[in-house]
Parts: C-alpha cells; sequence; structure tokens
C-alpha cells in the first residue's frame, strides 16, 4: 500500500454507560484524504462536526492529527446501537470502514409495584400469591422481596418485554400464608372508567353538556382527568372511599370546533401499568356561519352577470336560490365540498344577461335547511353601465391669433350615461394631465382645461373623450393658432482653445417662432454686429433664422458673455443667450494692486496679490532684495490660497520693495510693493542733565526714532513732585527731533521735565530730561532759624544748624562772634549733609557753658556764583517766641480754617492754642491745637454768619509766648447756611403740622414764662443765703488767674484753666478745674480728640469749690432780668404774628 493512502490508527471496541451520560466513540485516521463521517446502525451522520440533525451528536478531536471521535451526550435508549467509521474514497486513497463497534445503553428500572387479589378479604392460614414487578430495565432487574424488614425466600423470577424494544419488566412471584384476617396493604389498578350523560353523538352546537367520568376500584383509587383530541381539559375529581369510586365532571360548552371531537376520560393510579380509558366521539350539527357573494353587481349593458353564492361549513350542508327583484333566476350550478370541522360548503354559480332597465333592482341570494329551519340571505343591488349621450366644447373661435403666455380656457360638457362620463382632455392624441377635477351638473359633467400658451400649441389638436364603464367613447375637438416668440437659442463656436489676440467666429440659431423674429449681438454694453442667414420652416408651425458674428479677443474678454438676442417687433418680445467667452492670457496684475503696504510693527503684514490669469493656475515667487522668500528662510513667511503674502510680526527690518513674479502655461509678469513698517516711536535724551545759570535761556532737547514721523508727536511737561504740572517754555518740533526753550530761567524753572512722543501708533514714548538752575548759595533765615537753645551748665550740648540752596556745590564756613571757630577743638564738631539742592551744616557745642558759647554764630555758604550769612544766637532755655503770618485758609458756615509760621521754640517742643470769640460772647474760648505741632487747624462748631475774633500763641514747658503778630486779632465772619427745603409747595399735611407746633410752642412760651418768673424768686432768696461764702472765693480766683472767672475754655483740654503765675513769659501750667486732681495734664501727639469749644459752665447746689455766679448779674436769653418781662411780651407777640404770617402764606400756596 502506498504511503499516501489513509488508514486507520484507533482500535475500535464496545462502550457501556448508564442512561444521562457521556459516551465517547475514539476514531483516528492516519493521511485522511475523504470525507470522514460516523455510520449508525446504517444511517450516515454526515461529515460535519456538529452533525446537523443530532444535536446530541459531534465529531471531536484535532482534524489535523486525524481525530474524528464521536460524542454522545446524555445517552437515551435510542443510542443503543452499532457504529462504525467510515473514510469516504478520494483520488488518492479508497474507501476505509471500520470494524463495527457497539454502545450498550444501562437502563435502572422504573418504580416496581405489587399485583396481589383484593376482591375478597384474606382468610386466615390460606395461600396467597404476591407478584412484585420492576418494569423497563436495561438489562433486567434483579428483585429481593421483604417483608417487615426480613427478607423472604422462594421467590421465583420470569421476564417479559418492557414498554419499549430491548426493555424488560421483571416478574418476582412469592407464596404467602395469611395468618390474620386482615390483608396486606397492597396497592391495586381501577377498573376501567364509563361516561355518563352523553346519550346521543350529535350535539347542537352551542348546547352546554355535562359529562360524568366514574371509576371503581383501585387501591388508592384512580385519578381521573378528562381530554378533548388528546389536550387536557379537566384534572379535577372527588373521592367516594365508601363506595371505592372516583368521579370527574365534565362542563362542555359545545361549538363546531367540536365536531368529529373524540372526549376522552382516563383513570390511573400508582400501580396502573397504563392509564385506562374511554373515548366517545361527538357529532356536532352547526349552520354555516356566513354567506358570501363573490363577483362584481356591475355589468355593462347587454353583457352577461357572473356571480357565486358560496356559504361555509355547516353540517348538514344548505340549498341556495337568487332572487332579481321578485323574481327567482334559475340558471344556477350548485356545488357542494368538504368545509372545515367536518361540515360541508354550498357554492351556487349564476349567469343572467343584463339590460339597461335592470339598473338598481335587488339581487339576494338565499342560503336556507329546511331540517334545521335554517335561512340567512345576502342582497346588493345591480349596477348597469351603458354610454353617455351628448359630448361638446366651448373655445375660442377658430382661426383667432392667441398669444403665447396668454391664458385660455377650454371647457367639454358630456351629459347622460351611467355612470356620468369621464371627461378627459387630450393633445394631439396625448393625455393633458393639467385639466381641472371635473364638475358635475344637472344630467352631466363638465371639465374645464387652462392653458398657459406655449409654442406647442400652434396648430395642435385638442380633443376631449367622453367614457365611462360601458367602454364607448365620444369626442369633440379643437385647433389653436398661436404667436411664439423663438423656442430656442444657442450659440455655436468651432474653435475650442481661445488666446489673446486671436478672432474668433460665432454663429447663433434660432429655435422656431411665429411670426420670424430679428437676431442682434452684444458684448457688455456695446451692440456688435452680424451677419444675418436666410430664415428657415421650423417645429410647432414657425420659422428659424441664424447670424454669424466675429471678434477679436483681448484678456478684458476673459469670463464676458456674448449675448445674442431673437427679438419679434410685433410680439415685442425676444429671447436671449450668451456665450461665455473663456480667452487664455498671460498673468496680468489689477489697476487696483496697490503700490505700498502699511503696517504696524509686530502685526501681521498682508501684501496682497491681486493678479489675474487664464488658465488660473498661476505660480508666483516672491523676492525681497533679490533674494527668493521661502518658509524655510524664516518661518513668519505665509502664503494664502491667492499667492498674497503674509509676514507674521514685521520688523522695521522687514520694510523695503517686495517683487512677485507670475507665470501660467501662457506667460511671465511681475510687479512691486513698496512695505512701509509703522512703529510706535522710541525717544532719548539729546543731553541730560541740562546745566544752566540763573537767568538765562534753557534748551531741552529730546530725539525720537519713529515710524512715521507726524507733526506735533511732541508734547513736554514739567514733573513737579512726580507728576506733571503746567506746560513751560516754547515747543519746537524739526523732523524727528523736539525742543523746549526756557528763557529767562528762573529757580522755580529747575527740575525734571518730560518729553513725551506720540506718533498714532501706541504705544507712546517719554524721556525725563533734567533741568538744573546753577544759583547761589541761599540760606534759611526764618525765625526758627536764627535761634538755639540749650540750659548753659556745662552737662548738655547743642546743635547749631545752617540749611543752604545753591547750585552747584556749596561750602560752609563757621564764626563765633566774628572769629573763625576751630574745628581742631574737641567741643566744636561739624559735619554737611547734601540732598540735591539742599546742604546743610551742624556745629555741634558740647558742654554748653553759658559764659563762653551763648555767643553769635555765623554760617557763610558759597559757591562759584557768589555766598550768604546768617546769624544765629545760642541762647538759655525759655518760653518760645510767638508765631507769625497768622492768616486765614478757609471759611465755612460752621468751620473756619487757619494758618501760621510758628515762632523759636526756646529750646523745648512747643504747641500753640487759638483763642477766640464773637460779639456777644462773655469771655473767650480756648482750642488747643492737635497734633501738637501742627501750623495750621479747623476750629469748628461755629455759628453761621457770625463774625469772631482769633489769635494764636506758643507754649512751652517754661512758659507760652504772645499771641501773634503783636496781639493781632484775626476777624473773620462765618458764611450763611442755606437750607435746600424750599417753603413753596408743601402738601397740606405738612402745613398742618407747622401751624400745630408753633400753636405748641406758643402755648409752652407762656407756660415757661410762667414758672420761670416763680423759680427766679426761689433763687433769689437761695442766692442771699450762700452769697457771702462765694464771694470771698471769687475774689481769689480773680486775683490769681488772669483769665476771667467766666471765660470759656475748651472741654477737650478736660476743663483746665491756665494759672499764671506772674506774666505771660514766666512758666505755665494746667490744673485740673474744680479741684479734682492736683497733678498736671500735658496734651500728648498721640492723642488727638474732637476739638468742639464749649464754655465752662457747670454749676451744682452745695459744691464749695464750684466758681462762683453772680445772679445778680446774670441775664436770661442774654438779658438782664429787668428786662424779661418786656423780652417775654415781645416774644409773644411774633409768635403770634408769625403763626398767623405762616398760616396765610401756606393757605395761598
Amino acid at each position: 500500500m502506498s504511503s499516501s493512502l489513509s488508514s486507520l490508527l484507533s482500535s475500535f471496541q464496545n462502550l457501556t454507560v448508564r442512561m444521562g451520560a457521556t459516551a465517547v466513540l475514539r476514531c483516528e485516521v492516519l493521511r485522511a484524504s475523504g470525507a470522514v463521517q460516523w455510520v449508525k446502525d446504517g444511517l450516515l451522520l454526515g461529515p460535519q462536526r456538529s452533525l446537523p440533525g443530532f444535536p446530541r451528536y459531534s465529531m471531536i478531536g484535532n482534524p489535523k492529527k486525524g481525530q474524528y471521535h464521536l460524542q454522545i451526550e446524555r445517552a437515551e435508549l435510542e443510542d443503543d446501537a452499532p457504529y462504525e467509521c467510515q473514510a469516504g474514497q478520494s483520488e488518492s486513497s479508497r474507501a476505509i470502514i471500520s470494524s463495527e463497534v457497539w454502545i450498550n445503553v444501562q437502563i435502572p428500572p422504573s418504580k416496581p409495584y405489587f399485583e396481589v387479589d383484593m376482591t375478597e378479604p384474606w382468610v386466615a392460614g390460606k395461600k396467597y400469591t404476591v407478584t412484585c414487578i420492576a418494569p423497563d430495565a436495561k438489562p433486567k432487574a434483579e428483585v429481593v422481596l421483604y417483608k417487615d424488614g426480613v427478607e423472604l425466600t422462594g421467590a421465583e423470577s420470569f421476564t417479559m418485554s418492557g414498554s419499549k424494544d430491548k426493555l424488560l419488566n421483571t416478574h418476582t412471584e412469592v407464596t404467602y400464608y395469611s395468618l390474620s384476617a386482615t390483608p396486606l396493604s397492597l396497592s391495586l389498578s381501577p377498573h376501567p372508567p364509563f361516561i355518563e350523560g352523553l346519550e346521543r353523538d350529535e350535539v347542537k352546537a352551542g348546547r352546554m353538556l355535562t359529562l360524568v367520568c366514574v371509576s371503581q376500584g383501585g387501591n388508592p383509587l384512580a385519578t381521573l382527568h378528562w381530554t378533548k383530541n388528546g389536550e387536557v381539559l379537566s384534572t379535577s375529581w372527588d373521592e367516594d372511599i365508601e363506595a371505592r369510586r372516583s368521579r370527574s365532571v365534565l362542563y362542555l360548552h359545545v361549538t363546531r370546533e367540536d365536531n368529529q371531537a373524540v372526549l376522552c376520560c382516563e383513570s390511573v393510579n400508582l400501580v396502573s401499568l397504563a392509564p385506562l380509558s374511554l373515548s366517545r366521539k361527538i357529532t356536532v350539527l352547526f349552520e354555516p356561519s356566513e354567506v358570501v357573494v363573490l363577483g362584481s353587481f356591475r355589468a355593462i349593458e347587454g353583457k352577461e352577470l357572473n356571480l357565486c353564492c358560496y356559504t361555509t361549513s355547516s353540517n348538514p350542508p344548505v340549498q341556495i336560490r337568487w332572487w332579481l327583484g321578485f323574481r327567482e333566476l334559475n340558471t344556477t350550478v350548485v356545488t357542494m365540498a368538504e368545509g372545515d370541522n367536518g361540515g360541508m360548503t354550498t357554492m351556487s354559480n349564476m349567469t343572467h344577461r343584463v339590460s339597461r332597465e335592470e339598473n338598481g333592482l335587488p339581487l339576494t341570494c338565499e342560503a336556507f335547511n329546511k331540517g334545521t329551519r335554517f335561512s340567512k340571505t345576502q342582497t346588493t343591488n345591480l349596477n348597469i353601465y351603458y354610454p353617455p349621450l351628448k359630448v361638446w366644447l366651448e373655445v375660442p373661435p377658430p382661426g383667432v391669433p392667441l398669444r403665447s403666455g396668454s391664458k385660455v380656457h377650454l371647457v367639454c360638457f358630456s351629459s347622460g350615461g351611467n355612470p356620468t362620463g369621464t371627461l378627459t382632455w387630450l393633445k394631439d392624441g396625448k393625455t393633458v394631465p393639467e385639466a381641472l377635477r371635473q364638475v358635475p351638473f344637472d344630467k352631466g359633467v363638465s371639465r374645464e382645461l387652462v392653458l398657459i400658451l406655449k409654442p406647442s400649441d400652434n396648430m395642435a389638436t385638442y380633443r376631449c373623450d367622453a367614457r365611462n364603464e360601458a367602454r364607448k367613447v365620444l369626442s369633440a375637438q379643437t385647433k389653436l393658432m398661436v404667436h411664439f416668440p423663438a423656442v430656442s437659442l444657442k450659440i455655436i463656436s468651432n474653435q475650442r482653445e481661445l488666446h489673446r489676440g486671436q478672432t474668433i467666429s460665432l454663429e447663433c440659431v434660432s429655435g422656431s417662432s411665429n411670426p420670424k423674429a430679428n437676431i442682434s449681438w452684444s458684448l457688455g454694453p456695446f451692440r456688435l454686429k452680424g451677419v444675418d442667414q436666410a430664415p428657415r420652416r421650423a417645429e410647432f408651425g414657425g420659422v428659424s433664422v441664424r447670424s454669424t458674428l466675429s471678434l477679436t479677443l483681448a484678456s478684458q474678454h476673459n469670463n464676458q458673455r456674448v449675448i445674442c438676442q431673437a427679438y419679434s417687433s410685433l410680439l415685442a418680445e425676444g429671447a436671449n443667450t450668451f456665450y461665455e467667452l473663456n480667452v487664455l492670457y498671460p498673468p496680468e496684475f489689477s489697476p487696483e494692486q496697490p503700490k505700498q503696504v502699511q503696517v504696524v510693527e509686530d502685526d501681521m503684514a498682508t501684501i496682497p496679490l491681486l493678479v489675474s490669469a487664464n488658465p488660473a493656475e498661476v505660480s508666483c515667487i516672491w523676492l525681497h532684495r533679490r533674494e527668493k522668500l521661502v518658509k524655510e528662510r524664516d518661518p513668519r513667511y505665509h502664503w494664502i490660497e491667492d499667492s498674497s503674502l503674509e509676514i507674521m510680526n514685521v520688523t522695521r527690518k522687514d520694510a523695503g520693495i517686495y517683487t512677485v513674479q507670475c507665470s501660467n502655461d501662457e506667460g511671465t509678469n511681475h510687479t512691486s510693493v513698496s512695505l512701509d513698517i509703522l512703529y510706535a516711536p522710541s525717544v532719548k535724551a539729546a543731553k541730560d542733565p541740562v546745566h544752566v545759570n540763573l537767568g538765562e535761556t534753557a534748551d531741552l532737547i529730546c530725539v525720537a526714532d519713529a515710524n512715521p514721523i507726524t507733526s506735533g508727536m511732541f508734547t513736554w511737561k514739567w514733573l513737579v513732585r512726580g507728576e506733571a504740572n503746567m506746560e513751560k517754555g516754547e515747543e519746537v518740533q524739526d523732523e524727528e527731533s523736539g525742543l523746549l526753550t526756557i528763557h529767562k530761567v528762573t529757580r522755580a524753572d529747575a527740575g525734571r521735565y518730560q518729553c513725551t512722543v506720540n506718533n498714532g501708533i501706541a504705544p507712546s514714548a517719554s524721556v525725563d530730561v533734567r533741568l538744573v538752575v546753577h544759583f547761589k548759595p541761599e540760606l534759611q533765615k526764618g525765625a526758627q532759624w536764627r535761634k538755639v537753645a540749650s540750659r548753659g551748665d556745662g552737662t548738655s550740648s547743642a546743635e547749631v544748624l545752617c540749611q543752604a540752596e545753591g547750585v552747584p556745590r556749596v561750602d560752609f564756613s563757621w564764626a563765633k562772634n566774628g572769629l573763625p571757630i576751630d574745628f581742631a577743638n574737641p567741643r566744636y564738631e561739624e559735619r554737611t549733609v547734601r540732598e540735591g539742592y539742599f546742604h546743610t551744616s551742624t556745629v555741634t557745642v558740647v558742654n554748653v557753658s553759658a559764659a563762653m558759647d551763648y555767643a553769635v554764630f555765623t554760617c557763610t555758604a558759597r559757591n562759584s556764583l557768589g555766598e550768604d550769612t546768617v546769624d544765629i544766637q545760642l541762647v538759655s532755655t525759655n518760653h518760645p517766641d510767638p508765631p507769625s503770618s497768622f492768616r486765614q485758609v478757609s471759611v465755612g458756615h460752621d468751620s473756619v480754617t487757619l494758618e501760621w509760621l510758628p515762632g523759636f521754640d526756646g529750646g523745648l517742643q512747643q504747641q500753640f492754642r487759638i483763642r477766640y470769640r464773637w460779639a456777644r460772647s462773655d469771655s473767650f474760648l480756648y482750642v488747643d491745637v492737635f497734633p501738637p505741632r501742627a501750623t495750621s487747624f479747623t476750629v469748628t462748631g461755629l455759628s453761621p454768619v457770625t463774625t469772631y475774633n482769633f489769635s494764636v500763641n506758643a507754649l512751652n514747658a517754661m512758659g507760652e509766648s504772645g499771641y501773634a503778630d503783636n496781639n493781632a486779632v484775626l476777624t473773620i465772619t462765618t458764611e450763611g447756611q442755606f437750607d435746600t427745603e424750599s417753603a413753596t409747595g408743601l402738601p397740606t399735611y405738612l402745613i398742618i403740622l407747622l401751624t400745630a407746633i408753633f400753636g405748641v410752642l406758643l402755648a409752652l412760651n407762656s407756660l415757661g414764662w410762667f414758672l420761670g418768673l416763680k423759680r427766679k424768686r426761689r433763687w433769689e432768696m437761695l442766692w442771699k443765703n450762700l452769697h457771702s461764702p462765694f464771694r470771698s472765693s471769687q475774689s481769689t480766683v480773680s486775683n490769681s488767674n488772669r483769665y476771667e472767672s467766666r471765660e470759656k475754655v475748651n472741654a477737650a483740654a478736660q476743663r483746665t484753666l491756665l494759672i499764671d503765675s506772674g506774666s505771660e513769659t514766666d512758666s505755665n501750667i494746667y490744673e485740673r478745674y474744680a479741684g479734682e486732681s492736683s497733678h498736671y495734664y500735658y496734651p500728648t501727639s498721640d492723642y488727638w480728640p474732637p476739638l468742639h469749644p464749649l464754655t465752662e459752665e457747670t454749676h451744682r447746689l452745695g459744691e464749695i469749690k464750684a466758681q462762683a455766679v453772680d445772679y445778680s448779674n446774670c441775664c436770661s436769653c442774654n438779658l438782664c432780668p429787668k428786662y424779661r418781662n418786656i423780652f417775654i411780651i415781645l416774644s409773644s407777640f411774633f409768635f403770634f404774628f408769625f403763626f398767623f404770617f405762616f398760616f396765610f402764606f401756606f393757605t395761598i400756596l
């Protein structure tokens, strides 16, 4: 055998498996070339791995290794069979078949049961036979009998066929001697059942049957169930233990579907080998469910009518009769056939020739059965068709010309016919779908056709056909004459490619027109002259004309249209068409191509390219400074779709001439564009700082770098304390330079000047130029600079300051009492500090001696422009000098702001106090200035439109000074306070309220006058008793205090009084008023309470130290007691006067 032949490698052996297990038959084929499949008991299973038709069968294993094992899952009895593995024949190998192998399926027995005679009671001592049956086993079952747990001997067994082939029932019998009359508890099969309530097999549909199934005997009693045609109807039953029977009742509603149905009652118990049953077939009598007439009740006059009357299944079958009106039709053929549910169907075919007179008569099919007394009919009226009688038209008169585009109405009429005719409009034999809907009228119909006339309507035949189901057509027709312009227009050219400078020949051909049209040519706004040809006959009964044109082409003609018009003067209408010129030409730049592009630096520059060419595929390159621009050279370059150049973040280096060269298949052209880069200015000073002598002319110059250079782009500001102040000097611009000229320079002109350049492109630029003015030294010579104080006891030091302003550098020299100071002496030290224009020289005198150092120190400051001298006196510490230049800063309705220059502080820290009063005040008010060293202060709490006298002096620890400016008094009148609420236009409720308030005030004033008079008398008596002791205290205070006892002072100073120790220049202290404390009070700079001047008038009875008040001199409301009564009378008069005045005033408003 050749090595390429197939061969079997597996050894095949029989296989035994239990039911439900998986069986695997192995088969391995070496070099399988044909199909490999299994054979079961002579049946081929197929070569597929899944084996269709055998869901539990499959071939497993690796086919590449020749493994074709048969696997059977959930083995059953039907799998017990012989199997073969076959390899099919192929071109290289013959067929091979394995040896036969068996699968032996072992099946356990079903539930065993006993058979024993239980019809009569058992007799003690008598022999009985008990049989145990183990059914449906493979192989046969082994049976062992036990009684009360003891194995019974002597049993004999034999086998019988089971319920299926290959299954065995094992019967085991044993002989038993009864020991008592009580039988064994054995299971017995019941007797076959019987049915009650079904006396006849024929039952009428719709009847309700009550059937009873009874089963006798059995242990246990039988279970019963009903079936109909094998389907379970009922599974309920009841048991009668005494009668030893089971009983099941079935209620059945009989329908036609129950005809020939088999009703079955089955009984079974645990020991029944098979269910016992009784079956009865019933015959159901039923009528047909419907009568159907098949065929059309419509017919054409004189034609035969063929109808079929059909009844559905019935039992027994019915008979059929036909009626037309009251006349029976006998031309029928009747057939019967088997129907549903065992019944019979009946069919009657009727033929009848109809006439026009039978239209509308009822045609009836009657189905009846005399035996069941059944009758049912189906009636429909006949519809007999006959053709219309007449057709006519309403149309324009023939031969009258109609214009194309106008609307024409064609109306078709038809009368008679059944049904009325259907009208159809046709044009030259073709249906016109645009006709309007058909409209009925008395004994006929009409249909209108609305035409918008077209050239094709000229001499066209319009026909109206009237037809109906009678299939006879009546017609009427007409013809129209239509005038129309050219139906088509086209331009023909034999030249495919057009080039600039070439001459093109065009021919315009007009389609049919009626009457003849005239052809004209135009190109844009220009008319062209063509050559006309002879006319020809054309479609729709019209004529066709044509004309030729020659044209020399230029690039401007590209994409332009040459228009041809065919015009009819009779119709005043024409047709137009155009021929679009596609002229090939090399690139040409638009007249609108910019020659210069301006862009702001750092923005994106776009140099547009306005070029046209045909063909449009243009290749362009850009050159800058004779170098080709490519993106690789500079990534900022970008070309958009139209070849325009974009430059990102342009700089001023990108400015210049850009040349673009463009070419296409027709040639090359180029142009140039200037790129102007605009950028924000930068500026620098031509010279900084600028030095100039006092009184000379100063020139400040700044130079800008900017594009564009605009007129007026330079502005100058004088910076004072870092902020722009007023403009100074004369400003001049010379191209990129800005000049500020200041004539006759003063010291005030010195400082920083800012030159700002703004050429319209943000941001603007600025530069500062410092102007330095040279001047000779000027020393500080105010009062505070001319004295220095020290104790002179040889233990303290003194600093003598000299401060000068001057440019250039200032040097100092010192003299004492006219003699230069020797700074080699350790008692004298000098140091100089320079800050800008200010130069300060300080001489420190160590261990000041009154005898040696109380002298005049002379300070001399000099530079190249001159010198200045000041004398400074070193004196002993003392009270301060008076302030000077006391003046008003501002005034309001309730406040005044004052300012002064401080005097020499006496060598100690000084503070200031303001004294003021008004004309009718009894004393001065004093306000301590906070912070103490401030030289301006606002006095608040003043009355409007009141004149005040103000003074200011200084105080230190050693005393106080005189008042400023030689005790000068500053007189100031406060402003008036304007009430913004007008008295006019007050609402009524406010008028009433004000009137009531005035009335209440008037009443209170009268009451106050009365009570005040009584109180005054009581106080006068009390005063007389207390007058003597207070008068001596008042005298003491008056002698020790230079201020009056009723003089008012600032309440914020804790009600302090200035106690004079002898003179104003002597030492002064603050003493707490009313003897509350004896310590001194010095206001500090950190504490700054609100300063509201208050009068010192706190008097309570029993305060022995209180300031004495002389009630004999006291005046109420600033009036003396003797005038009080007169004042009260006058005030009452004025209250009444103003009350009535305001009442009438507001009433009028």
